[in-house]
């Protein structure tokens, strides 16, 4: 559901009137929703007082209405972005929560486990754009409804099919004042601060692929782009990225593992200029080795986050993290948005340099320690 009204954007421009700005500020109410959602389920501890599928459930049924309602706006734009917000929130209780589902059942192999799970998120995050793909004549209302049954169908399986592990165990509570603390740790800082290096990047590549894409069948139209396809191939190619991550970083630690993909998506961001500049037959394979590497760190980032945290704050320290990195990504989204009216697609990309730079600098010393 994440991704979903970005996949029928240029529909609901046409068909609603909506400007152009309206991508960033669509992803970014989604960013937004999350982070407020993040924020609420912490505090309330909701996965600790009643059962993770249970939640997961609830949220996948209320996210689902929640993105099915977006036909309801008839071309308020607050009422999309409220529709948007609202999935964010709900989507607070699917990621998080399936993460801590995942976690009930794995203790050795979390990694390699987490990595699975952050390919099959990607693999839901680019399915927006292979239904627009396959449904080309379709509304974009059908679109959105079929994003949604199967967002509801998803947490059904969630709920028949996977018990309650035998390792699943209460999380800490959240401390709003662990803000002023958790940041002492030196591993903790320079794992959440790769990770915060890798959120700048990550959002506002995705959002932007669809625009990029198009762009470039601007300048060559006798490629044939079928924009929505590609989309979802460059975006659903970060799970080759990140089930290879969770292996490779058995036997090379996550650290060296983050660290080389963090790198590779960098040069990407660096080189983007020159790619838009090669033949159809070289540039969507940098593409799609670009959308491998750039989710590829993500379940690496989650690991390190979790064994630096400080062993009495982990809980706060990782929602800490959650929301500033989700915070850090509107920010990334938005210059994007704003940048893209005045600066050639080509040139967008190099925005997000800063952040693979800052990610990579802040993981030497993890590099270290696992050396």
């Amino acid at each position: 559901m994440w991704f979903a009204g970005n996949a029928v954007l240029p529909d609901l421009q046409a068909s609603l009137g909506l400007p152009d700005s309206v991508l960033g500020d669509m992803t970014a109410a989604v960013q937004l929703g999350f982070i407020a959602g993040t924020l609420a389920f912490a505090v309330l501890a909701i996965s600790d007082r009643y059962s993770p599928r249970l939640t997961f459930l609830a949220c996948a049924l209320a996210g689902a209405a929640c993105n099915a309602s977006a036909w309801l706006a008839d071309g308020s734009i607050s009422l999309l972005l409220s529709a948007r917000f609202a999935v964010g929130f709900f989507l607070a209780g699917i990621y998080p929560v399936g993460m801590k589902i995942a976690s009930g059942w794995y203790q050795r192999d979390l990694g390699k486990a987490l990595g699975l799970l952050v390919g099959a998120l990607v693999v839901g995050t680019a399915l927006p754009h292979l239904i627009r793909a396959l449904g080309q004549s379709l509304p974009w209302q059908t679109v959105m409804l079929s994003v949604s049954a199967i967002a509801a169908f998803g947490g059904l399986l969630m709920f028949w099919l996977v018990p309650d592990g035998p390792f699943l165990s209460p999380g800490a509570r959240f401390n709003p004042g662990s803000l002023a603390t958790v940041f002492r740790s030196p591993g903790f800082r320079s794992s959440s601060f790769g990770y915060f290096g890798h959120m700048w990047e990550l959002y506002a590549f995705w959002a932007f692929v669809p625009p990029a894409l198009a762009a470039y069948a601007a300048r060559s139209p006798a490629a044939g782009f079928d924009i929505p396809l590609l989309s979802f191939a460059v975006i659903a190619a970060g799970a080759i990225g990140s089930i290879a991550g969770g292996y490779a970083a058995l036997r090379l630690g996550s650290a060296r593992v983050g660290f080389a993909q963090l790198m590779a998506s960098g040069l990407c961001c660096l080189l983007s200029p020159v790619l838009f500049e090669l033949p159809p037959a070289i540039f969507l394979p940098v593409l799609l080795f670009w959308g491998a590497v750039v989710v590829g760190d993500s379940a690496q980032f989650s690991a390190l986050n979790a064994r630096y945290a400080p062993p009495d704050q982990v809980g706060s320290a990782l929602t800490i993290a959650n929301c500033i990195g989700f915070g850090i990504s509107i920010v990334s989204i938005q210059l994007l948005n704003r940048a893209a009216g005045s600066l050639p697609a080509q040139y967008l990309f190099l925005l997000l340099v800063p952040g693979p730079l800052l990610g990579l600098w802040s993981l030497r010393p993890l590099l270290r320690a696992e050396s």
